[in-house]
């Protein structure tokens, strides 16, 4: 078998203290590796120069999504079991909410154990009811609010008032005040998404304004899942069962693909977005594509992206731009340079 098909060919060593917990500030001071495929170099800058670098006639694609306060904590509602009335079950339950499946089911992950017909309760009279368990550990709910089945826009309401932003597990922390501003794009419009486009976390508004004057900028959406953090576990990368989520591409910004337009895209939620449309011409549903250096890109011409976990899909993602070998010996360069790593650390750009 190719060792671009081995998972632990995507293995390197991160040493500790690497992870960034928190961002630079300002944000686009974080770092920024420049590798330039045609001419094999790396170049070494900040953020805030990345308009030096991008070539002046490609066009932005960015992801629109809006993080949502996906994690709620609750109790397991008890409940009476024989003659003696004596009451069981009950308990703390943390839930983080996934996406929707229909207008009233939802797909969740719960720490906790439950069964079908489990009851969790939560604040502002919020309750959920287990209808379905996977083998994957996810769980299928229906929300209702004093009595009333609640639909995803009315959920999302009830979430930002009593839910916590759902940072990655790798921090080992909570979630502060500041991440409600860290943890969000500049851009951020459709909520749904329970990990942010971390790329796009690096811009200033005042760099972000510059890069729309010199560049056209067009906007996906793709709803960031939990699947995203899910390790590969298959000894073949081809056979790791790859997440799906959410996404809807704006007519314009389809039409944009249809031309022949060097296209950036700020990040690996929309590199995936974007050349799911090339595969399947379909503008909106669910985006299951793998990208890896056995299915490299069609479309998408540059990237802009962070610095991903061992073993994940993310950097088999990078590999397809620029190869396996050489997307690990970017990683080691940028270790040895101290780069942050991770969703709150620094940055790459592709060219």
């Amino acid at each position: 078998m190719s060792e671009d098909l081995l998972t632990q060919s995507y293995d390197y060593t991160l040493p500790e203290g690497f992870i960034a917990t928190t961002p630079v500030q300002p944000r686009d001071h974080a770092k920024l590796l420049v590798y330039d495929r045609k001419t094999d170099t790396i170049t070494h800058t900040t953020f805030k120069h990345l308009l030096d670098f991008l070539p002046q006639e490609c066009d932005v694609f960015l992801n629109d999504t809006r993080v949502i306060k996906a994690r709620i904590f609750g109790q397991k509602e008890a409940f009476e079991v024989g003659n003696d009335g004596v009451a069981q079950g009950g308990g703390k339950v943390e839930l983080l909410f996934n996406k929707p499946l229909d207008n009233t089911h939802y797909l969740v992950y719960i720490r906790g154990k439950v069964q079908v017909g489990s009851k969790l309760t939560f604040d502002q009279d919020l309750v959920a009811t287990v209808t379905a368990l996977h083998e994957d550990g996810s769980r299928i709910v229906s929300f209702e609010q004093a009595g009333k089945a609640l639909i995803f826009e009315e959920l999302v309401l009830v979430l930002d008032e009593i839910g916590h932003l759902p940072l990655p597990p790798y921090m080992q922390r909570e979630d502060k005040k500041e991440d409600e501003r860290d943890y969000q794009t500049l851009f951020a419009k459709n909520a749904g998404a329970v990990a942010a486009p971390t790329a796009s976390l690096h811009f200033t508004p005042a760099l972000f304004d510059a890069m729309k004057k010199r560049h056209k900028t067009h906007t996906i959406t793709l709803h960031v899942g939990a699947g995203t953090f899910k390790p590969v576990d298959a000894t073949n990368i081809l056979e790791h069962p790859m997440h799906s989520e959410y996404f809807d591409i704006p007519k314009s910004s389809a039409e944009v693909l249809e031309s022949k337009k060097p296209i950036l895209a700020i990040g690996t939620t929309v590199t995936r977005t974007l050349e799911y449309y090339v595969r399947t011409q379909k503008t909106h549903g669910e985006c299951d594509l793998f990208l890896n250096p056995s299915n490299p890109p069609q479309r998408v011409t540059h990237l802009l992206t962070n610095f991903h976990l061992p073993k994940s899909t993310l950097i088999m993602l990078v590999s397809s731009f620029i190869g396996r070998e050489k997307t690990l010996y970017l990683y080691k360069e940028a270790i040895n340079k101290e780069y942050r790593f991770f969703s709150y650390g620094d940055a790459m750009l592709i060219l």
